[in-house]
């Protein structure tokens, strides 16, 4: 079974928060841009529950 989390970022904190992410055993499914009243990175993990 799999476990997943979304995760709102900036752009310059995501590498960062994928490193951190990665550390806690989350792994990046996909990633997109959300453009509505702000830009900002949406983030997908998933991990082995």
């Amino acid at each position: 079974m799999k476990e997943y989390k979304v995760m709102e970022v900036k752009k310059r904190d995501a590498e960062k928060v994928m490193n951190d992410m990665s550390a806690q055993g989350w792994e990046v499914v996909s990633m997109t841009y959300w453009n509505y009243w702000k830009i900002c990175l949406l983030i997908v993990f998933s991990r082995d529950v």
